[in-house]
């Protein structure tokens, strides 16, 4: 047989198969002292405290993460025996895989998934819950390679142009394109971005990403410009609520800017560009680095500047940029074009 099909079949076992051998082996013979009987509740309840106060996750991250293990723990409850976080090996975590494919979970859905639970079981084998990490030999699904989406500048410069200063709280709407593509900030970075933050004099704001983790950003001067004309002409005027005093952008009302507005502003303005790419706050995000890596810039310097923790992350845009020249020679250069 094939290494492709042996990898195959042993993907492939259904449930009873899986059953069947778990039989042949004790239950509990990998768990540590008596904490054999661990409940799923009891699991995650000490993995949200690990992910919240030792890792500094977002509230956001700490529910997706915990999202996806509900889906490991619905399918390990409705085995015949149930079993507990502690009671599943390979072969049931292998099974859970092929499970979740089989309901057509996208390639980079199972891989997110995988992730969580490799990071569940690496700290049960940190807190000796278990002794060794069933999910070590899981092979993650071949996601491929995403290409993400980013505009031109004429298209920013036309999303711009989209905004109508005479509405009120059209400076602050500048503004705010002009920090996440000047800047390169995820939305989540953009609402919480603070005025005591703000170190114009030196061309630089300090953000926090995610995990709490802290950068210094430069920020050119038609984003200080903008800020400034924002901050100036209509934030002064708004009636601050209490703990939004620092922030910078808020809504009308005096209070921090939710994400969602941040996005219903981005698919108005596209709309009223004429941009028919379907885009987001991130689409900004993705341009500032394109365009920096398109003009020369150092990827290590692309790196810090977006906060990314590996630069492979950031090499993405390395291939944006090969594939903006192949699409140019193919459109220019004379070989290139079909012979008649």
């Amino acid at each position: 047989m094939r290494r492709s099909e042996q990898c195959t079949a042993r993907y492939t076992d259904s449930r009873s198969t899986v059953q069947n051998k778990r039989q042949q082996r004790p239950v509990g013979a990998a768990p540590v002292g008596n904490l054999r009987g661990m409940t799923w509740n009891a699991a995650l309840a000490d993995l949200r405290i690990h992910l919240k106060l030792e890792r500094s996750l977002s509230p956001r991250s700490v529910e997706a993460y915990l999202r996806d293990l509900s889906k490991l723990q619905a399918y390990a409850e409705g085995l015949t025996p149930p079993l507990g976080p502690v009671d599943l090996g390979l072969e049931d975590l292998q099974a859970f895989v092929t499970a979740t494919a089989k309901q057509g979970l996208a390639p980079t859905s199972q891989a997110r998934l995988l992730s969580a639970v490799r990071g569940f079981y690496r700290h049960l084998l940190r807190e000796k819950v278990v002794r060794e990490d069933p999910s070590e030999l899981i092979e993650s699904p071949r996601t491929g390679r995403y290409l993400p989406t980013f505009l031109t500048v004429e298209e920013i410069d036309n999303m711009v142009r989209a905004i109508d200063m005479s509405k009120p709280m059209a400076h602050r709407d500048r503004a705010m394109i002009e920090t996440l593509y000047g800047c390169g900030l995820r939305v989540s970075e953009l609402c919480s971005l603070r005025r005591s933050w703000l170190h114009f004099s030196e061309g630089y704001i300090r953000v926090v990403g995610k995990g709490d983790k802290e950068r210094l950003v430069p920020i050119g001067p038609e984003a200080m410009r903008q800020m400034d004309r924002y901050m100036s002409d209509e934030r002064v005027h708004l009636p601050l609520r209490q703990k939004a005093e620092d922030i910078v952008f808020l809504n009308q009302r005096g209070g921090p800017l939710s994400r969602v507005s941040v996005f219903n502003l981005v698919k108005e303005l596209a709309v009223r560009a004429g941009i028919h790419k379907t885009i987001s706050p991130h689409t900004f995000r993705h341009s500032f680095a394109t365009h920096l890596v398109e003009g020369g810039a150092d990827l290590r310097a692309v790196q810090e500047m977006l906060g990314h923790a590996s630069i492979t992350t950031t090499e993405i845009y390395t291939h944006l940029d090969r594939e903006y020249l192949r699409s140019n020679i193919l459109q220019f250069h004379p070989r290139a074009k079909a012979r008649a």
